[in-house]
């Protein structure tokens, strides 16, 4: 037995401390006492490390990356309920104008299925009579032509002027 005490190698034991007293490391762990890290010859900095370890700048990165998530999530069926809520709107619309021409015809078939306006209709536009009426159509003289100038004929003035020229000739 005091062959293997010599082999094993020597535990330095510390003090024990009084119950109530954390270790330093135990503090740090726990986030009451920050912990420092070098950063370069001769200076130290403390990190901030808060809830389970992490940094406050990954805890600001994944923050910012679960809002993203968050918002991509909601845009989506928004986008979609926008959509369907103009159609909607466009669909309600096309329908309040096919009832109001469905009414407007519903109106000239009521007024066209009287025989007083079919008959008049037929007067106006197609020039019948009645049997025994005597027709009588109105003609309006034709208005003077405007004797042809130079100015007034439409032809192009070239036109003209080789008319002119040919006439001329014996």
């Amino acid at each position: 037995m005091a062959e293997e005490r010599a082999r094993a190698p020597k535990v330095r034991r510390r003090p024990a401390r009084p119950e109530g007293t954390v270790s330093s490391a135990t503090r740090r762990r726990a986030g009451r006492e920050p912990q420092l890290t070098r950063t370069r010859p001769g200076g130290m900095v403390a990190a901030t490390t808060g809830f389970l370890g992490i940094s406050s700048a990954r805890r600001a990165a994944i923050l910012a990356i679960v809002v993203c998530a968050l918002a991509l999530s909601v845009a989506v069926p928004l986008r979609n309920y926008v959509a369907q809520r103009q159609e909607l709107a466009a669909v309600t619309q096309q329908q309040r104008d096919l009832a109001a021409e469905v009414e407007r015809l519903t109106r000239e078939r009521d007024r066209l299925s009287d025989p007083a306006e079919i008959e008049a209709m037929a007067r106006s536009r197609l020039g019948y009579v009645r049997p025994g009426e005597v027709p009588y159509v109105v003609q309006l003289p034709a208005p003077p032509a405007a004797p042809e100038t130079a100015a007034g004929s439409g032809a192009p003035w070239y036109a003209l002027l080789w008319r002119e020229v040919t006439a001329g000739s014996p």
